[in-house]
């Protein structure tokens, strides 16, 4: 019985890997932004709060 390639799932695994790099793209974004932010929080607060020391 003859199957359709699509019905396989052979298909599908030619676009996992551009998923994967995306993924792995947004995370580092993700984690880049949230590190600048914590960065500018910890500068603020020693701003506001380091000149009383």
């Amino acid at each position: 019985m003859r199957r359709d390639i699509a019905l396989t799932g052979a298909a599908r695994q030619i676009e996992r890997p551009a998923r994967s790099i995306a993924c792995l793209a947004f995370v580092t974004v993700l984690g880049a932004a949230f590190w600048v932010g914590a960065a500018w929080v910890f500068d603020t607060v020693l701003r506001l709060y380091g000149a009383g020391l």
